[in-house]
């Protein structure tokens, strides 16, 4: 608590200089409601009312709790940019004080806020792409979309990181020049998903796997399970030609994985191929490990925040108040996630809320 305080307490306050509550700690009961399972302003504000002489035990509170309007206002308010960045400040002091790793691999993605549109705007809700250490199950970034665009967010988020010891993934849609150089630049290497959209490039790096040549190659076989069997290759091939004669920054290898998939009592489905370009010769092991950690952002940031914090169906929509908001759902997860109790995220949120000194050992774990 606190290092959330000496990190945070260097926000600046964007409302007027007589507000009656201190931004410290309305952000402190707001992250507290957070890790409880408050959903809305509404939310941290009955969460208040209802722990409020938990809450002075390490908060002043000269003027009582909040109201949902005033944690509202400061949502609104509050600069996303000045909020991300003390969050990644924050993420890199936590990780360092919880021997947390954030190397690895990183995986890039976007994703919607369904709820956070305008009215008449359903078909064009908030976009953000996030970013998320995988080995350590921490979101370390994110940012909004301009204008929707993925792929102009993608290279905005990645230049706040340092992106030392990390192998980046991503899918189809940011296997560019500008993606890999921006990845290169901040010191990281990159596996990049390539398709059929890429014309002259993807077809290159399907002719040499068509042709004879040098090569590595893996299998795993995944344990049945759901009723599913499913056997994955990989094969790798040098190549650092592809850098020069499609002027395409960093690439030393091409790699191509297929999977074959069968239902139980079905005939096999047909085999799907995947193709990617790296910046760094590896196994076809390890590439099959990377390829498969990749869907971790979907599965234990996105899937999380839809089913235990419910961002989908928030309707936070004026001013600042989505990102921010986005940003505090992060913040909370990845504060329940590196508690050392084994628990699943529904049981801690759900034991932050009953237990009082489950909770204070909650907040007293972000030293």
């Amino acid at each position: 608590m606190r290092q959330f305080k000496k990190v945070f307490g260097r926000l600046p306050d964007p409302r007027a200089a007589n507000a009656r509550h201190d931004l410290l700690e309305v952000l402190v009961i707001a992250l507290a409601a957070t890790l409880c399972g408050a959903e809305s302003c509404s939310d941290m504000a009955d969460f208040g009312a209802a722990k409020e002489e938990l809450l002075r035990l390490f908060l002043r509170l000269e003027h009582g709790i909040p109201s949902h309007d005033t944690f509202s206002r400061v949502f609104r308010l509050l600069k996303p940019q000045a909020f991300e960045k003390v969050f990644r400040r924050f993420m890199a002091a936590f990780a360092k004080a919880n021997g947390l790793k954030l190397t690895g691999v990183v995986a890039v993605d976007g994703k919607a806020l369904r709820g956070a549109y305008e009215r008449g705007g359903k078909a064009t809700p908030l976009h953000l792409v996030n970013v998320f250490a995988v080995d350590a199950r921490m979101a370390l970034a994110q940012q909004k979309a301009p204008g929707r665009n993925e792929t102009a967010g993608a290279l905005e988020v990645l230049d706040l990181l340092s992106l030392e010891g990390c192998i980046v993934t991503a899918d189809a849609l940011h296997c560019s020049r500008a993606f890999a150089s921006a990845v290169l630049e901040r010191g990281g290497n990159y596996t990049l998903a390539i398709k059929a959209n890429r014309g002259p490039l993807f077809k290159a790096v399907t002719q040499q796997f068509a042709r004879s040549g040098r090569r590595s190659s893996a299998e795993q076989i995944d344990p049945s399970s759901h009723d599913r069997h499913e056997a994955r290759r990989a094969t790798i091939m040098r190549n650092t030609s592809l850098a020069a004669h499609h002027d395409f920054p960093g690439v030393a290898a091409v790699g191509r994985i297929t999977s074959r998939r069968r239902l139980r009592g079905h005939r096999a489905d047909a085999p799907v191929v995947r193709h990617y370009l790296l910046s760094k010769y590896i196994s076809p092991k390890r590439l099959l490990h990377i390829t498969r950690s990749h869907w971790g952002i979907e599965n234990q940031l996105h899937w999380v925040l839809d089913v235990h914090f419910a961002e989908d169906g928030n309707r936070a929509r004026k001013d600042h108040a989505p990102e921010n908001l986005a940003t505090l759902r992060r913040l909370a997860l990845n504060i329940l996630r590196a508690h050392p109790d084994r628990a699943s995220i529904r049981r801690k949120i759900k034991r932050a809320g009953w237990d009082h000194a489950f909770f204070l050992g909650m907040l007293g774990h972000m030293r």
